[in-house]
């Protein structure tokens, strides 16, 4: 039955080749070195390095995932997968509505940032999407991965600019062989998520092999009504759906609530139950991935991969609804008009003059559909050139085209430039809810967005032995070329650009890229072998020279070391430089605007704006007075209407460059008397200087008049007031290079196995423990600036790329494990340590622990496995604290959606 199984697969991908991969080889295509999986020969490329070898063992720190713990955990997306691992941040995830990832998925290692995270696919980089480094990870399916590696300390001397925190190297199994199908369904109460996926794999004779994947994954979408701790702490009150009316004349106000009855006080309403705190998503994900040895000395790999992901979630302003504040004209023959509303309007020659406030819920919620398409072509050609030296090239070009639509708005004006508003409301009932609005809400196109990077490469990897091997063995070593060229278009409908539309925002147009060349070397020398507390001492280097179109980006270098004492002990370190690049949108975006309200309005963003401190009496009042701020007490600073100016933003074409040292001294212990038991620990040092960055309102407010209220704060410009009533006014928040961030910290990784046979029911115990302490995080916004201790602290003032809002100081992932011939049960245990507001540190959110079970049923029926299992057990709800996030608490790191049950199904032959 295999045979006929890989006969079946062989058909189906020959016209997988003739279809789809011909499609892709029209274009510059897209390469793989597999880091971590087998090469010709038996050679190796591990991740963090590029030189062959013939052990695993590398100077870096490594954590992995592998295939079977993906299995388990039934993971359809990189989601399922980085939030189970400690060393991950939250990132932009599924709840990020409203952000301009627009659905997508973003890794944060440690919370240094998504930009300073560096991510790659069978060791060569992933296409980025939008105006960012950062690769939206959901273009990576869940299913088709054997394992993902976790580098912590940086790598831009072996991959190049952006791996400053650290890189994440997704490894897909391009050696299957058959036919695989699987599914997985994914349940909570409101929200289910649906996956069905294929993969055919067949050799070609001896000399190759390909596979073919396809992927369909479907998510639903939570509301924040459906989760009674998200309702309870998210409102949005705006103007009665029903509509506030005031006679001009006369000054008689009357008002409809919700069920139209009329009132004579303001009417409000509150959509928020209606806002989506999970964004729905649809993907379709088709992947082929070959090799194929055309000469002794040549083979052919490529993969050509094609996903499309269509998400919905908040426009750039919010999900709030269209709402109207104007005067309008009354005709006395407006057939709406019942004898209460006539008796209250004052009629001057046939028409009533009325100031309506009104929210035109008719109409909707305000929704951006993102439609996000990523393709990526590769071909190479690697081979040997003689028994000790090896070469690779390759050339790879990947796309990520989107379009984001919005609806729920309305244009405010005709082509005359007179209000459309006005021109309905003597044909259309405006007075209560329910009128019939249809023909006046219009989708509009929010933004387009084009992002395309070409790589190509080459390098030589052999060793010395033909000339001269030391006596611990040839000095290895890797050297080569990689060319990058990168860029982005960005534009939006005319009505948004020219502010025509009542609830539009525009991200303007961004027009640039960059290229860079770069050449670079390693080596791996081999010091002592064999010889008393010297079982392998071997010493390795790397240098990069870099020139990029765009920055002055300097060279960079690593230096590291592996001490195998002997067999129960061995000790690893690295000294590097790493650097990051400014990305497209730091260099290259114009200064966009949104209205300093939003900040209140728009969930997301009302972390980045608490208040003006000088009337809410935290702020110094010498400094106060010296800015012009009106007294404590005087006005409400977080009513949207005292909002009037602008959050400016955007690019700085100056921006420089992101430099930094990290340093990893580790220990890896086996020890025999303990068979089964491996301990890692690694320390790990990460210095960043010249950090890009902004300033937010709450942070520059914190600055210039609590922290450091003195006169010549240059904190202080980043935040103006209204010269005649000294309200917050505007607020600048441009990129630029801000300061210093440094962090250190210890990961430790305990696996236990124990074997079990002899009881005649199960045959092993696992025991995991995957932890990361942080002992040391500071920012230093500005030089003249104190640093801020970040350490397990939580909000704005240490989120170091406004993303990623919450720093744990410890997290963990313990795991107990137990096998049987039948199958497997697990028993997971997830911690995220206690954390402080950094700006109150008397504020804290306590420890906050999850528990999961999952379960492995091996059929013995076609290889068929089964998985199923519950995560958050016990249905945990997020915290929710006094100064919280989105939605009352923190979404992308504390889970909303709650107990989780699922099961999935795969079956090979």
């Amino acid at each position: 039955m295999k045979t006929s199984a890989r006969l079946f697969a062989g058909t189906m991908l020959a016209g997988a080749v003739a279809a789809f991969p011909a499609v892709a080889f029209a274009q510059d295509s897209d390469p793989e070195s597999e880091s971590g999986a087998s090469e010709p020969g038996n050679a190796i490329v591990v991740t963090g390095s590029r030189i062959q070898r013939t052990e695993l063992t590398a100077t870096s720190p490594v954590s992995s995932f592998d295939e079977e713990q993906i299995e388990l955990d039934r993971a359809v997306t990189i989601e399922d997968i980085s939030a189970r691992i400690p060393q991950f941040a939250g990132g932009v995830n599924a709840t990020q509505t409203g952000s301009d990832g627009r659905g997508a998925q973003t890794l944060d290692l440690r919370n240094l940032g998504q930009n300073r995270t560096l991510v790659l696919l069978n060791g060569t980089r992933m296409v980025p999407f939008s105006f960012r480094n950062a690769v939206d990870v959901n273009s990576i399916p869940a299913p088709l991965l054997k394992q993902v590696d976790v580098l912590t300390g940086g790598a831009a001397a072996v991959y190049g600019a952006d791996a400053v925190a650290g890189v994440v190297n997704f490894i897909v199994d391009t050696a299957f062989e058959g036919v695989r199908v699987g599914g997985s369904w994914e349940g909570a109460d409101d929200l289910q998520t649906y996956n069905t996926n294929l993969t055919l794999g067949a050799s070609l004779g001896d000399r190759g092999g390909i596979v073919f994947y396809a992927d369909y994954t479907d998510r639903g979408e939570l509301l924040v009504g459906d989760r009674d701790f998200l309702a309870d702490n998210t409102t949005s009150t705006l103007a009665g759906a029903g509509g506030n009316f005031t006679d001009v004349a006369s000054g008689n106000f009357f008002a409809f609530d919700e069920s139209g009855t009329l009132r004579t006080t303001r009417q409000t309403s509150d959509f928020s139950d209606l806002y989506p705190a999970v964004q729905p998503l649809e993907r379709i994900n088709v992947s082929t991935f070959f090799d194929y040895e055309i000469a002794p000395f040549a083979e052919i790999y490529g993969r050509a991969m094609y996903t499309k992901v269509d998400t919905v979630g908040a426009g750039r302003a919010g999900n709030n609804p269209v709402t109207v504040n104007e005067t309008v004209f009354i005709d006395e023959t407006n057939p709406f008009l019942t004898d209460d509303i006539r008796s209250r309007l004052t009629f001057v020659n046939g028409q009533a003059e009325v100031a309506v406030e009104r929210t035109l819920g008719e109409l909707g919620i305000l929704t951006a559909a993102t439609e996000r398409t990523t393709t990526q072509y590769q071909v190479g050609l690697r081979g040997p050139l003689a028994d000790w030296l090896r070469y690779d090239a390759y050339v790879q070009h990947g796309r990520v085209e989107e379009e984001t639509v919005t609806s729920g708005d309305a244009l405010r004006v005709d082509g005359s430039g007179n209000s459309r508003f006005a021109a309905i409301v003597n044909s259309v009932d405006i007075f209560g809810p329910g009128a019939d609005l249809a023909g006046f809400g219009s989708n509009f196109v929010q933004e387009i967005r084009d992002r395309k990077q070409t790589v190509a490469a080459f390098s030589i990897s052999g060793d010395s032995s033909p000339l001269f091997s030391l006596p611990a063995g040839p000095i290895r070593f890797a050297v080569g070329y990689e060319y990058r060229d990168e860029s982005l278009e960005t534009g939006d409908e005319a009505a948004l650009v020219n502010g025509l539309t009542y609830r539009g925002s525009t991200g303007g147009v961004i027009v640039g890229g960059f290229d860079a060349n770069e050449v670079y070397a390693e080596v791996l020398v081999p010091v002592l072998a064999d010889k008393p507390f010297f079982q392998e001492l071997t010493l390795e280097g790397a240098i990069r020279f870099s020139d990029f179109s765009n920055a002055d980006v300097g060279n960079t270098d690593k230096l590291g070391f592996s001490w195998q004492v002997d067999d129960n002990i061995r000790f690893r370190g690295t000294r590097q430089t790493v650097v990051r690049a400014p990305n497209i949108g730091e260099f290259a975006a114009p200064v966009f605007s949104i209205p300093f309200s939003l900040l209140r309005t728009v969930p997301r963003l009302q972390p980045r704006y608490l208040g003006d401190p000088c009337v809410i009496g935290t702020g110094d009042q010498a400094q106060c007075d010296r800015f012009g701020a009106p007294p404590q007490g005087s006005y409400d600073s977080l009513d949207p209407a005292n909002l009037t100016g602008q959050y400016f933003f955007g690019g700085n074409p100056d921006i420089g460059p992101e430099n930094g040292t990290t340093y990893t001294l580790g220990a890896i212990i086996t020890p025999q008397f303990a068979r089964g038991l491996e301990i890692i620990v690694d320390y790990y040092d990460i210095r960043i200087t010249d950090a890009v960055g902004q300033i937010q309102p709450v942070d520059a407010l914190q600055s210039c008049y609590v922290d450091n209220p003195v006169a010549d704060n240059p904190i202080c410009q980043a935040i103006s007031r209204d010269p005649t009533t000294g309200f917050i006014d505007d607020a600048f928040v441009n990129d630029r290079n801000l300061g210093v961030i440094e962090q250190s910290g210890v990961d430790i990784d305990v696996n236990y196995s124990i074997d079990l046979s002899s009881t005649g029911f199960v045959t092993g115990l696992r025991l995991g423990y995957q932890g990361t302490i942080v002992t040391d995080y500071t920012i230093q916004r500005n030089p003249v600036l104190d640093p801020v201790d970040c350490k397990g602290t939580f909000g704005f003032a240490c989120s170091s790329d406004a993303v990623s809002l919450v720093q744990p100081d410890y997290r963990h992932r313990v795991a107990a494990t137990l096998d049987a011939d039948m199958g497997m049960l697990q028993f997971v245990w997830r911690r995220i340590g206690e954390v402080e507001n950094a700006s109150d540190r008397t504020e804290k959110i306590g420890a906050v622990d999850y528990f999961d079970i999952n379960a492995q049923f091996d059929t013995g029926i076609y290889d068929m496995k089964i998985n199923v299992g519950v995560r958050n057990l016990f249905d945990k709800e997020p915290p929710q604290p006094a100064s919280p996030g989105a939605f009352g608490t923190y979404p992308g790191t504390y889970d909303i959606v709650g107990r989780t049950f699922g099961a999935s199904a795969s079956i090979t032959f």
